[in-house]
């Protein structure tokens, strides 16, 4: 790949910590599952306001700082990241601690952005990768969150679209997750060779045959991937938690666009409003999580008016968005 930044450059190292008991996961797990239905004060109550911890990662901040801006800048709330949840704990942090701060400040975790090689070939490779799932899982649930991601991580650079077999190894964590205490969500990365498209995404769901299967879905990732944003409405709704929403500006084709282009909601070209009546009649009412890696943003070094813009922007286009009922 091309971009200046990527994703993939943050995910190299995972922290060699112990095992959270997963009869403890499971305890949190029970009280959050249904965290994300809870709401703040928003403009509309069709859709809440997240803040992904990837838009902060240029201010190099610590994931408690993190937290802190989400709630000064008035999110309802957070997609912290595991590499931040790392940190905080090779530091000598306590994942109770967080759990509270985030509480305190009114905040739903929304999803955990974790990245593991699940879907990969290797048998052993997997293997590992799940273990790595379940310690991601089981710090989720004790932050107070009941999801997080699930990405082709490992597979990134070759493409396995041998969808029964994906959709298998897709159950395999779902079932996991059901028994720890958290629902891995489909994700796509447009840049990479698996999982790339909404296509992907719906083939490998379907496959699991599996009634918890999820989606997290991105504005930036369907028009690079060139999913059809009318595709949005063969969906159910209530099969997503998280939008990751931003924008993008026009290009002679989406092969050209890369993370770092991604900008405010409103400041591209991305049909938003059209995208927002979509997930409306489809039985959304997740949460639109702001998430855009500008490195322009991160050299203002003011990470508090780069999320309250996003968050006000967010807002305007939910506003401006003519509904139908």
């Amino acid at each position: 790949m091309a971009d200046t930044f990527s994703r993939r450059r943050f995910l190299g190292k995972t922290a060699t910590v112990p095992l959270f008991s997963s009869s403890l996961a499971a305890s949190a797990f029970a009280v959050t599952e249904n965290a994300v239905a809870e709401k703040r004060d928003t403009p509309d109550k069709r859709f809440q306001t997240a803040l992904n911890f990837g838009t902060l990662i240029g201010f190099n901040l610590a994931i408690e700082e993190e937290v802190d801006l989400a709630a000064k800048a008035g999110y309802d709330g957070i997609e912290p990241w595991s590499q931040g949840l790392d940190r905080f704990l090779e530091q000598g942090g306590k994942l109770a601690d967080l759990r509270k701060r985030i509480s305190d400040h009114g905040l739903q975790v929304t999803v955990c952005n974790a990245f593991y090689p699940w879907i990969v070939e290797d048998d052993k490779i997997r293997a590992e990768g799940i273990e790595q799932m379940k310690r991601y899982m089981d710090y989720t649930a004790e932050i107070g969150g009941s999801r997080m991601t699930a990405t082709s991580v490992g597979a990134t650079e070759s493409r396995l679209d041998r969808f029964e077999v994906l959709g298998g190894r897709y159950r395999t964590i779902l079932e996991i997750g059901e028994q720890r205490g958290g629902l891995p969500q489909l994700e796509m990365w447009a840049g990479t060779q698996t999982l790339r498209s909404l296509a992907d995404l719906v083939a490998v769901a379907i496959q699991a045959g599996h009634p918890k299967a999820e989606f997290l879905l991105d504005v930036f990732h369907l028009y690079r991937s060139q999913s059809p944003f009318d595709s949005l409405a063969l969906l159910n709704g209530r099969k997503m938690t998280v939008l990751h929403i931003n924008d993008y500006p026009a290009f002679a084709s989406p092969e050209e666009a890369q993370d770092k282009d991604r900008v405010y909601p409103g400041d591209g070209v991305a049909p938003l409003s059209q995208i927002l009546q979509t997930l409306q009649n489809i039985g959304f009412d997740g949460f639109l999580s702001f998430e855009v890696f500008n490195p322009e943003y991160w050299a203002t070094n003011d990470p508090l008016r780069i999320v309250r813009t996003g968050r006000e922007k967010i807002l305007r286009l939910i506003e401006q968005t003519n509904y139908t009922v």
